[in-house]
């Protein structure tokens, strides 16, 4: 029995040394891990001639001449240095990690370069976004993993911007996403949400490291990892063979990226140079737009707009759905306000949307919305004798004051138009109206010639046409008086630190001309911020002031007599 003892013990034994030499501690696996199934992320296929199009560094920036080649570290080095780092996250050396510094530190030096001088712009908003949520700062480089710093990135799988948010991912963290916006190319919005979200993945897991896992794979892969690991494990590193292949060199390369971007001198790389400091600012904008309106009267490349508001996928900004953030230059900002109306007219047959369309009749360009219902003779039966040979059509306006209880959907069946156009004419932003309003109504005219008519001679039938067919007759003469008597004007929004003489001094008119065109005394000069005010035109201000003058030279001359 002894002897049976003697051996049990001894192969009890063996067993016991062979399971720990199977199973090593968690600091083994952290710095002696093996890896030769790597799949890199997509951002280190990203090629340096791909980034040569960015308009940040073609015009910010130019390439470091010294920018040579220069030797690697070695493993006892990026150990220590790794060790050095000023971070919160746990960032240990493993040849895993290793291979991806070198990766950067030999193939991707051009690629470190780039992202040095992207990140001088882009660096700034992911910090003030992971400070706003306390989350640590170093998660500022996970975008060079993810994107290579590109705003415009997408991946294979359909991940987009910067941070490369899954649509639905970005949807449900309350992104937008639709044909004209997309938030996941937003700087700021997306890094705003990707520090929520990682925050969120690390109350979840309470480490960082499984975080940037589940931010990589989603939270159900770390989830399913974890459980076939089992024994309650709760590292990265320990579950790290269980994990889908992209995952297991996702956490090693972003410690590489943590080690590249702070230690790049080291070994020879240097920032692509900047040249000129970009400094933005934000207007907010509530009117739909397009990019080359906003270019040619600010005179801005548009590819300048696009690379600061990547958002906007096809150059429109639709502020008529809801009001949007537009980053522009500083120093266009200014030249952007000043210039709000004039961007909007711009080119506006060519930009805006038809928002009435009559079935079958032929396309008409969109000056005015109503022109399209307007655009065609009605098909009347077969029974008409003669068809009313047609003058080209004008657009009058009208002013319309606001009775009690009226609503802007009664004023705008009243007259047959939308209640969009109602809105664009006054420079609404709500649909709501209160009694006594001025309302600014536009109309179609149409001056028909009767072929075979009892109408009498010497007079020209006016016809007003809106949805609901309704006329107006009145004389040719009548009209014209009105079109030579009406002076032409414009709306203006005011704005704070606004006064009526310094309006009047920017659109190159007069006070008096302000006051009478908006039916004021004299004396009056109060203006409220947002009101709505017309300014005459140049031309008119100018002849109002001759005869003004001509009136005083002539009084002054009876007062010498």
């Amino acid at each position: 029995m002894s002897y049976i003892k003697k051996i049990l013990t001894s192969s009890l034994f063996s067993f016991a040394v062979a399971s720990a030499m199977a199973a090593p501690s968690i600091l083994d696996i952290k710095h002696s891990l093996t890896d030769d199934n790597l799949v890199p992320p997509e951002s280190f296929e990203t090629k340096t001639r791909e980034l040569e199009e960015n308009f940040y560094l073609k015009h910010f920036t130019e390439q470091a001449a010294d920018n040579i080649r220069h030797h690697s570290g070695t493993p006892k080095e990026y150990e220590d240095l790794l060790s050095r780092l000023p971070v919160e996250i746990e960032m240990p050396y493993n040849p895993v990690v290793g291979q991806y510094i070198e990766m950067y530190l030999e193939r991707k030096r051009q690629l470190v370069a780039d992202m040095l001088a992207l990140h001088n712009y882009y660096g700034p908003i992911f910090i003030e976004e992971l400070l706003k949520e306390g989350v640590p700062l170093e998660l500022q480089y996970l975008p060079v993993i993810e994107s290579a710093i590109n705003p415009n990135a997408v991946s294979r799988a359909g991940a987009c911007g910067l941070w490369q948010f899954m649509a639905p991912t970005a949807m449900g963290l309350g992104m937008e996403v639709n044909s004209l916006v997309d938030q996941r190319r937003d700087p700021r919005v997306s890094s705003r949400n990707a520090a929520k979200y990682l925050k969120q993945l690390y109350s979840i897991y309470g480490d960082w490291s499984l975080a940037i896992a589940a931010y990589n794979c989603g939270p159900g892969n770390v989830n399913k990892a974890l459980r076939r690991a089992g024994g309650g494990k709760q590292d990265f590193w320990e579950i790290y063979n269980y994990l889908p292949k992209e995952t297991r060199g996702y956490v090693p390369a972003f410690i590489a990226a943590n080690y590249v971007m702070t230690y790049h001198k080291r070994y020879g790389i240097n920032p692509t140079v900047v040249k000129h400091r970009l400094v933005t600012d934000t207007i907010e904008v509530n009117d739909r737009l397009h990019f080359n309106q906003i270019a040619n009267v600010i005179n801005i490349p548009v590819e300048e707009i696009r690379m600061l508001n990547p958002q906007f996928r096809k150059d429109i900004i639709p502020g008529d759905h809801h009001p949007y953030s537009l980053v522009l230059p500083q120093q266009k900002c200014y030249s952007y306000l000043v210039s709000e109306d004039a961007i909007r007219n711009y080119d506006m047959d060519q930009y805006a949307r038809r928002t009435y369309v009559e079935p079958g009749q032929p396309r008409v360009a969109q000056g005015d919305a109503n022109a399209l219902a307007a655009a065609g003779q009605s098909q009347n039966a077969a029974g008409n004798a003669a068809i009313a040979s047609v003058l080209p059509d004008s657009i009058v306006e009208q002013t319309h004051i606001v009775a009690r209880g009226e609503s802007l959907r009664d004023i705008s069946k009243h007259y047959g138009v939308s209640s969009t156009d109602v809105k664009r004419w006054n420079n609404l932003r709500r649909g709501k109206v209160k009694e006594g309003d001025k309302l600014v109504i536009k109309t179609v005219v149409r001056r028909e010639i009767a072929g075979a008519s009892t109408k009498p001679t010497g007079e020209t039938t006016v016809t007003a046409r809106n949805d609901n067919a309704k006329t107006v007759a009145a004389s040719s003469s009548a009209a014209s008086k009105k079109k030579t008597t009406k002076p032409k004007t414009t709306t203006y929004t005011v704005k704070s630190g606004d006064n009526l003489e310094k309006i009047a001094r920017r659109h190159g008119t007069t006070v008096a001309a302000i006051q009478k065109a908006n039916g004021m005394s004299k004396g009056t000069t109060r203006i409220g911020i947002g009101q709505k005010i017309k300014i005459p035109s140049a031309s008119s201000s100018k002849s109002s002031t001759k005869k003004s003058s001509s009136k005083k030279k002539k009084s002054s001359k009876k007062r010498r007599r």
